[in-house]
């Protein structure tokens, strides 16, 4: 298969993993990358030998670049995925799909109308954990899923994270941050959701960061920083959701699956690996289950790889834009119901994406 040659615009942190992939991957090629700060571009492309560092001008008007892949912040999401698709370029974009639901929409729309394909984060769905679980499901281990259960219990980036305002800001928060792991882990698991409903609180008005260099700074907090959702799936399950940003210490587990023959306990969905364990019907131990799947360490970048082979072979990729935009509608659902009092009725929908052969 001719190699498939992808650009990546947004030179930050999360963009190292990115560029390694050319190397997982042997039929993407990372031909360069861009970011505003040029200076930053230059320096990741002499760190992973890629060939040319470029302006986000000079990138999107390279005829050689199929895929871009953009990093960028996510209020810059729409503005960049659009202006790619502009270009003629295929975009695979970090999560989430767009910061409104309505940019999310208009990004897909130009796809479909220049025919070009749109992907995005997170790729962790297809991890050799998550396919294991997934895998177990197919199979029919643990009979008819009758619900399933998501914690991501912290408390916040201040201690830690060396600019975290952005978080408690419009766009930010635990669901917008973390929920897209534990949503499209969900939807691969399960399958799409009709509707849902949620209560939501901001606990503590004002935060103090504690990390530097910004310690002893305030951080006025404008959305939600504790989310409870329910997701009705359209196979009849239902699933609760918690994200938050106001937990201290917690014991709950990252995602639980119920079915009718047995539970599985999935690993975390912001990693690829295990473990996977089970508890059959009748069974009074847990059994850990050997791992199916490759692709066990930090495989971001995968989607793209996925992306990259379905446009070859002229398939569908499984990190779709309509599970993205399908992942970004759910968030601001169970936002809105919350606001409004009321079950929000999704207007999107997506198909669960198959399962990732063993030998990918």
């Amino acid at each position: 298969m001719r190699n498939v040659k992808v650009g990546i615009i947004g030179c930050g942190n999360i963009s190292s993993i990115y560029c390694q992939a050319g190397k997982k991957f042997e039929w993407i090629e990372i031909l360069a990358c861009a970011d505003l700060d040029y200076s930053r571009a230059q320096a990741r492309a002499d760190e992973f030998n890629i060939p040319k560092a470029y302006t986000v001008e000079q990138l999107l008007a390279d005829p050689e670049i199929e895929i871009v892949i953009n990093l960028t912040i996510p209020q810059a999401h729409a503005e960049i995925c659009i202006q790619a698709l502009e270009a003629g370029k295929h975009v695979y974009v970090e999560k989430p799909l767009a910061i409104t639901l309505e940019d999310g929409k208009r990004i897909l729309e130009i796809a479909e109308a220049k025919n070009l394909m749109v992907g995005g984060a997170p790729d962790t769905f297809l991890g050799g954990g998550i396919q294991t679980c997934r895998k177990l499901i197919d199979e029919g281990v643990i009979g008819d899923i009758v619900a399933a259960t998501g914690f991501m219990m912290s408390p916040g980036h201040e201690s830690w994270h060396p600019d975290p305002a952005f978080y408690y800001q419009y766009g930010g928060g635990p669901m917008f941050d973390m929920g897209p792991y534990y949503i499209t882990a969900l939807i691969n698991l399960i399958g799409p959701i009709r509707r849902v409903t949620g209560s939501t609180s901001i606990t503590y008005k004002e935060r103090t960061i504690t990390s530097k260099p910004k310690y002893g700074e305030k951080i006025t907090v404008e959305v939600p920083t504790h989310v409870t959702g329910l997701l009705d799936f359209e196979n009849g399950a239902i699933a609760t959701i918690i994200t938050s940003f106001d937990v201290n210490g917690s014991t709950l587990p990252n995602i639980e699956i119920y079915g009718s023959k047995g539970t599985i306990i999935v690993p975390d969905p912001n990693t690829f690996g295990g473990p996977v364990r089970i508890k059959r019907q009748g069974h009074s131990e847990w059994e850990e289950i050997p791992l199916s799947h490759g692709f066990t360490d930090n495989s971001r970048g995968i989607g793209v790889a996925d992306m990259a082979k379905a446009l070859r072979n002229g398939e569908k990729h499984r990190a779709s834009g309509l599970l993205t935009l399908h992942v970004l509608e759910v968030m601001h659902g169970i936002h809105e119901a919350s606001n409004k009092g009321v079950h929000y009725n999704l207007t999107t929908t997506c198909e669960q994406p198959k399962a990732l052969p063993v030998d990918f």
